[in-house]
């Protein structure tokens, strides 16, 4: 990989990470187009590490109040009723799906979850369930046509099944083109929490699961065409960028609805069938045994 490549591909996973439009779709797709080798999951993995970093910096303040309550809660009976200590659990429960499924699924991941028939379906399929869940949450915040306000959930009611389906939806982004902001956004919208609700917790809960898997990825850098340069060059610039972006999509969730989003996954996933079916591009482009 060239240091051309990874400033290219830095740049792509601090733009899409935080989306929902899947980061590992873009750097696979990405890669496709310019005609380079796939850079593979675990370089996916690792840059994630990057993004992650700008979500541990721009939550810290939660990040340690929570820790600090669930530490305390340890010991002190009285703090497992604090929100916060809760929420340290409910992290803990919620990364369970994935950390299962990631062991599990690891030959899949990083071979044919990676057929671009593949990432196109998921891409579409998703962008269908993000509108549906984003309509939904429209409706019951303008109250449809009983013009009854429905109140949607903050994360102060979440509680161990929820905890659960969030963490399952997350799973799904193990499938290229799913994309974890995406799936946890999309089950939390459904079970009836506010945007802002479902984002936040979304990132918290990516944060054990991204950094186990960059942490578990780092002993295979190396092997195949990537190398430690380029990597972590890539990782830096995905923090500089994730974090810019984090910043303006927290914002924008609170006012406006995904369905721009939606309209971009489905016409990708469209875009990239008929390119497949035309033999433009194949469902392999860059692939490589190494």
């Amino acid at each position: 990989m060239s240091w051309f490549e990874s400033l290219i591909l830095g740049l792509v996973q601090g733009l899409t990470e935080f989306l929902p439009i899947s980061s590992s779709a873009h750097l696979r797709l990405t890669a496709a187009f310019a005609g380079w080798q796939d850079p593979g999951a675990a370089f996916t993995a690792i840059t994630q590490i990057g993004t992650e970093t700008a979500v541990l910096i721009y939550f810290r303040k939660d990040i340690a109040r929570i820790v600090s309550a669930w530490f305390r809660s340890l010991t002190n009976k009285a703090m497992r009723s604090d929100h916060d200590a809760q929420m340290g659990w409910l992290v803990i429960v919620g990364s369970i799906p994935i950390g299962v499924l990631g062991i599990s699924l690891k030959d899949q991941i990083e071979g044919p979850f990676r057929d671009l028939r593949l990432i196109a379906t998921t891409l579409i399929v998703m962008g269908v369930v993000l509108g549906f869940a984003d309509w939904q949450a429209s409706r019951a915040e303008s109250g449809g046509r009983h013009r009854v306000r429905q109140e949607r959930k903050s994360l102060k009611e979440l509680g161990v099944r929820d905890g659960l389906i969030f963490g399952a939806a997350q799973a799904m982004a193990l499938i290229p083109g799913v994309s974890r902001s995406g799936a946890t956004i999309s089950g939390g919208l459904l079970m009836g929490y506010t945007r802002e609700a479902a984002a936040r917790y979304s990132f918290l809960l990516a944060i054990p699961a991204v950094l186990a898997s960059g942490g578990m990825e780092l002993k295979d850098l190396g092997k195949g065409h990537v190398s430690w340069g380029p990597t972590i060059f890539a990782t830096v610039i995905a923090f500089l960028v994730g974090y810019a972006v984090i910043a303006w999509f927290m914002k924008f969730i609170t006012t406006k609805s995904f369905m721009p989003f939606v309209i971009y996954r489905i016409l990708l996933g469209i875009v990239l069938f008929v390119l497949i079916g035309m033999g433009v591009l194949s469902p392999h482009a860059g692939e490589s045994a190494a």
